[in-house]
């Protein structure tokens, strides 16, 4: 069994508790002296003191793991492709610093993505196009970090969530009728029809919440459960998104209205339920979605945020992707990496779900560092109700490490324990380091290619001094 050295994790994790390393050594039994060690990597972290660090703090063991690393380390390549490629950085130095320096790594990589952005907008403006955006990351982008930073899982919000639900009595096919009486009852909100474009609006002055009539029943409660948290528990959801974003910026509104829909599906999905239903069906969606009367997209939305300590479900990556390869949803719990550049593999079979609608596809996915996943994925459609109107269509994904595929029905049949029955992936074209992939549609970063008028290969973009071009 290898040795865990997970120094800055563990110093990160008593700095956020506010702890001395007395105090710390106090809890976990052990030395001061012992405990300074193991922050300095001259240590590893035994199995006793990872057991008492994972009951005293309700932290998975898979936070002091090498994977705590991975989404930080894939975001350092993506965004300094080029320097790294330069410098000749190796990628076992360049894991050293995202695993023992992430404060360090995380201001290169934020110095990277500045830099990116900056070119980005000297190319506009040379060819007429330049726009004055900024050098911060996109609101959308800023929020899809803000959840992952809490490994798509938001504590108190959840309880809150779930203490409502008890109050009022939330249970499968009642959802509509006790919002309603609560809406009702509790802040004087009455119901009407929304005969325009929008899914809903709410006036505050005369206390009604419009809601489109082309709303399926799912939809409907889950619009409701967003307003009854804005009514109920703003308050804290401002106190929350607070903490990451200054109040009146873009980023702080928007924030908070992913927060409120996080409420929503917590209160119409109350959590030790939900978590005792999934374990029992094995994470079978369908099964899910037919015992709580809710769309396959929400239900998948709600299995990715099931991270409560000591009643975890399994981590999953959520993801909805359009028939163009655009991400419009992303969320993890798990380690798994999305890119922000160069759009996503060819090989990830949510684009085989397009092929067949309706039908559930399994995929053993390989990353170019050797995690497995096993992705699920469906495409679900949206019409707006009338004939002759443009309907939306999606592939909805959800994965987790191969390490938990066992606890899933989709594992059945499958050699989970075979890494060459996976199918290689990766990131994207752009960053992917599979040099020798037939399918690649865009030369990878920071690479020179290899031109040759006289030979061709099955690789679209050979590079120089790669071995697999040949």
């Amino acid at each position: 069994m290898s040795k865990t050295y997970a120094g800055a994790r563990l110093r990160r994790l008593r700095e956020e508790r506010r702890m001395s390393q007395a105090d710390l050594a106090r809890v976990l039994g052990i030395s001061p002296s012992y405990l300074n060690q193991m922050e300095h990597d001259s240590r590893p972290l035994t199995v006793p003191v990872l057991l008492r660090l994972t009951e005293a703090f309700g932290v998975d063991p898979g936070f002091f793991s090498e994977r705590d690393t991975t989404r930080l380390l894939a975001d350092l390549r993506e965004a300094l492709a080029g320097e790294i490629a330069e410098s000749r950085v190796s990628a076992a130095d360049l894991g050293d610093l995202a695993a023992r320096l992430p404060g360090v790594a995380k201001i290169l990589l934020d110095l990277g993505r500045r830099n990116q952005q900056l070119s980005e907008r000297l190319a506009g403006a040379a060819d007429g196009r330049g726009r004055d955006r900024g050098t911060t990351s996109s609101p959308h982008e800023e929020i899809r970090d803000f959840f992952y930073r809490r490994q798509n899982y938001l504590h108190d919000t959840d309880l809150s969530a779930e203490r409502l639900a008890g109050e009022i009595g939330v249970r499968p096919g009642e959802v509509i009728g006790v919002l309603t009486a609560r809406l009702a009852k509790a802040h004087g909100v009455h119901l009407a029809a929304e005969p325009g474009a929008r899914l809903h609006r709410y006036d505050d002055r005369s206390r009604t919440l419009h809601l489109s009539s082309r709303l399926r029943p799912g939809q409907r409660a889950f619009r409701m459960a967003t307003q009854l948290a804005l009514l109920e528990d703003g308050e804290d959801l401002d106190r929350l998104v607070t903490e990451d974003f200054p109040p009146g910026s873009p980023t702080h509104a928007l924030a908070r209205i992913g927060v409120a829909n996080y409420f929503a599906a917590a209160l119409i999905l109350p959590y030790a339920a939900f978590h005792a239903a999934a374990e029992e069906a094995r994470y079978d969606i369908e099964r899910l979605t037919d015992h709580f009367g809710l769309g396959y997209e929400p239900i998948c939305h709600r299995l990715s945020t099931l991270q409560r300590p000591r009643l975890r479900g399994v981590p999953f990556s959520f993801v909805r992707v359009d028939r163009a390869g655009n991400l419009s949803k992303r969320q993890s719990a798990s380690g798994f990496h999305f890119s922000r550049a160069g759009g996503t593999c060819p090989l990830w079979n949510v684009y085989e779900a397009f092929a067949a609608p309706g039908r559930i596809h399994v995929q053993v996915a390989e990353m170019p560092d050797g995690q497995r996943y096993l992705w699920t994925a469906r495409a679900v459609t949206r019409h707006r109700g009338g004939w002759g109107e443009p309907g939306k269509t999606y592939a909805i994904g959800l994965g987790c490490e191969i390490r938990h595929a066992h606890r899933l029905v989709y594992s059945d049949g499958l050699d989970l324990a075979n890494p060459s029955a996976a199918t290689p992936i990766g990131m994207g074209c752009r960053v992917c380091e599979r040099l020798d992939c037939s399918q690649r549609a865009a030369p990878p970063l920071g690479r020179s290619l290899l031109i040759d008028q006289n030979s061709s290969t099955f690789v679209p973009y050979p590079v120089e001094n790669d071995q697999t071009a040949g």
